[in-house]
């Protein structure tokens, strides 16, 4: 009886706890898919209670782990038969950057902040935007990126080419909020801010999605309301 306790738990648990990482987004789930993140953390949840309470029947335990290991073989014979209930146990793939330009739509969607996206792109050795064709939050919450054609890396003794200094952002806005230090910093005030809004025709900071300075001077952004035409973006699917 109590080993149908023990089935039945796993049985209600685990699907409960697929659904309560699905909601908490790719970045609470680090490289693993979704699924197998919750059999690791189930297992270790089973073989940890057993091994900290003499008192729990050892067969209790075989009976669950053998119950998770038999789930998880059949979520995976049936995310393999049927697409679309893969699609339902997985994240898509969200195409975060194209052509130079955050998609806001595609960030709020995943729940991502935009400092965390910044912080990928410079562990890939991307430090600007302007140069990005396209990033691609995967399932698994990595972030994939492809530079744009011209800027794809070679060597300077490769193509001949004269050494200049490289271009970074440094961010000035973010989310509709400026960055006071970083403007000091780069020796700009709010005032500089604002006529540089309004040679693009930006008159309300709280549109302003990104904003970035680069040490040339030139001012990129990317606005929470500009016409995202989501259709011209590529469809990055599994």
């Amino acid at each position: 009886m109590d080993s149908v306790k023990v089935l039945g738990r796993i049985v209600t648990i685990l699907p409960l706890m697929l659904v309560i990482g699905l909601y908490m987004g790719k970045r609470s789930i680090g490289e693993l898919p979704v699924f197998d993140f919750l059999v690791v953390l189930v297992f270790g949840a089973v073989v940890g209670a057993d091994i900290a309470d003499p008192k729990i029947n050892h067969i209790h335990t075989i009976v669950a782990m053998v119950a998770i290991a038999f789930l998880h073989q059949l979520i995976i014979f049936m995310k393999l038969k049927n697409r679309k209930i893969g699609k339902l146990l997985s994240f898509e793939p969200t195409v975060v950057i194209y052509n130079g330009k955050f998609l806001y739509k595609n960030i709020k969607k995943i729940n991502y902040a935009i400092d965390n996206i910044t912080q990928m792109l410079r562990g890939k050795g991307v430090f600007t935007i302007q140069d990005v064709e396209i990033a691609v939050i995967e399932a698994n919450g990595q972030l994939s990126v492809k530079l744009k054609a011209e800027k794809e890396w070679a060597t300077k003794a490769e193509v001949g080419g004269r050494i200049t200094p490289g271009e970074y952002d440094v961010p000035i806005i973010l989310d509709g909020v400026a960055q006071e230090k970083m403007l000091k910093r780069m020796g700009r005030d709010k005032e500089w801010m604002k006529d540089q809004l309004n040679k693009h025709s930006i008159f309300d900071i709280q549109t302003v999605f990104y904003g970035a300075l680069t040490p040339a001077g030139k001012f990129i952004y990317s606005t929470k309301d500009e016409q995202e035409d989501l259709s011209m973006v590529p469809p990055i699917e599994h």
